[in-house]
């Protein structure tokens, strides 16, 4: 490969791994608005959860078309799209907060999902085709990195810029006056769409220096957009429902974690414990007299994702010098064994074994993507686009948990995610033999 080639590679990579933090840093940063939106909109908790609904909705109505699109315009031309979708979205937030319509900001929100959605069908196979085929795990880790510091950040720019003054519940608007709710309305409609026309505007600008980036035309030759036969690829539609598996698993855990520690009743075990008394106290930046059980054990699920960050960083670097497969195979036999550890325990060590899974979830994304798509040539769209249609596992594994936790408690509901990551074990077990040259 030439220096020109290689400059070049460097060069997209670089900016693709920009729209990595972006997109990550902007899926995190609308949590930040669903205090304000059950307000605002005077919503109940299913309406609010609905939220969430629409982002994994987006993924699975919208991978497969994104693929197709990519096929005939190239990677390019899709992120592009992808961009301008995204900025769509975020300026239907304006007219949502204004009018007070929730099922605007739904539009807007399932438009954001679909951009980003765009987004993962064309990046994360354009990383692994820039450069050689045997360090496309470790580029595609890299990058995949940078969208778990954007989602790191974003709680703190949220709660900087738009949950920075008081959110008043329900009965407290009902309170006020008439004109005080109009006037405090205007104030929360304002708290929404300032950083969000913000962010529009700076994803115009993001997709107009890509249209004026030289980036390599790798991989875009027309393909035959037939998905039947990207289907019989027996290992595309294995790493699929690893896909499915691994995200199911891992929201499944962040979204129960704060009410595993309950259970466990963690609260009082960390305000008498000096070391993670201190840490709690310094994340809250207060007393925990006062501070909520759910707030005092909320602080350490911060280190769940925290943790899938700086795996990613250290996963970078493993799937370079190792063989990615077993390196997927060793990190889905420790949250399995970490997972088994913490419901087995009590304490202190059921509640860091069960965040240490986090950092072995770490590379099970990227390195499954790269391990599936392996070999489909100019059929990548496509694979891809199956891919991502399985991040619908998010929106199926975590309700799923709910129930059995429900009925049986956690003990039988982490058997569930167990088997989530005996799937990947087995899937990268298989894959371990598979060598990747150019």
């Amino acid at each position: 490969m030439s220096n020109n080639t290689n400059k070049s590679h460097r060069t997209a990579f670089i900016f693709l791994t920009i729209l990595f933090f972006l997109w990550g840093f902007i899926t995190v940063l609308v949590d930040s608005l669903i205090p304000r939106l059950k307000e605002v909109f005077t919503l109940s908790y299913f309406q609010a959860g609905m939220v969430q609904f629409a982002f994994f909705g987006a993924f699975f109505l919208l991978s497969i078309p994104a693929g197709y699109i990519l096929s005939k315009i190239g990677y390019k031309k899709g992120i592009i799209l992808g961009l301008s979708t995204m900025a769509a979205g975020c300026l239907l937030f304006w007219p949502a907060a204004s009018f007070r319509l929730f099922w605007v900001f739904m539009v807007g929100y399932f438009v954001l999902a679909g951009g980003i959605t765009i987004l993962q069908v064309a990046a994360n196979p354009y990383v692994t085709i820039l450069g050689p085929e045997k360090s496309a795990t470790s580029r595609l880790n890299l990058s995949q990195a940078f969208n778990a510091l954007g989602t790191a950040i974003a709680p703190a720019i949220g709660a900087l810029f738009i949950l920075k003054d008081k959110v008043m519940t329900t009965s407290e608007i009902e309170a006020l006056s008439a004109a005080q709710q109009k006037a405090y309305y205007i104030s929360e409609a304002g708290a929404v769409q300032k950083p969000f026309v913000g962010i529009a505007i700076f994803i115009a600008v993001i997709a107009l220096v890509f249209a004026f980036v030289n980036l390599p035309k790798v991989g875009d030759k027309a393909a035959s957009n037939d998905y039947r036969s990207v289907l019989k690829n027996r290992n595309l539609v294995m790493g699929a429902f690893g896909i499915f598996f691994y995200v199911g698993a891992e929201v499944a855990l962040g979204s129960y974690m704060v009410n595993y520690f309950l259970n466990l009743e963690l609260s009082e075990i960390i305000k008498s414990t000096p070391f993670l008394r201190n840490i709690a106290q310094w994340i809250l930046d207060s007393g925990l007299e006062e501070a909520s059980n759910m707030a005092v054990v909320g602080v350490f699920v911060t280190f769940y994702w925290s943790a899938a960050m700086i795996g990613r960083f250290i996963g970078s670097y493993l799937t370079k010098k190792f063989n990615p497969a077993l390196v997927l195979c060793a990190f889905a036999f420790c949250a399995f064994l970490m997972i088994n550890i913490s419901n087995l325990s009590v304490g202190i060590v059921a509640m860091i074994t069960i965040i240490s899974v986090g950092l072995f979830n770490s590379i099970m994304f990227p390195t499954i993507f790269s391990l599936a798509l392996d070999g489909l040539g100019d059929d990548k769209p496509q694979g891809s686009g199956v891919l991502c249609t399985m991040i619908v596992g998010g929106a199926v594994l975590p309700p799923s948990f709910g129930f059995l936790t429900d009925r049986f408690g956690f003990g039988i509901a982490f058997f569930l995610v167990m088997i989530a990551y005996a799937y990947i074990f087995f899937y990268g077990f298989i894959n371990r033999k598979r060598q990747v040259e150019v």
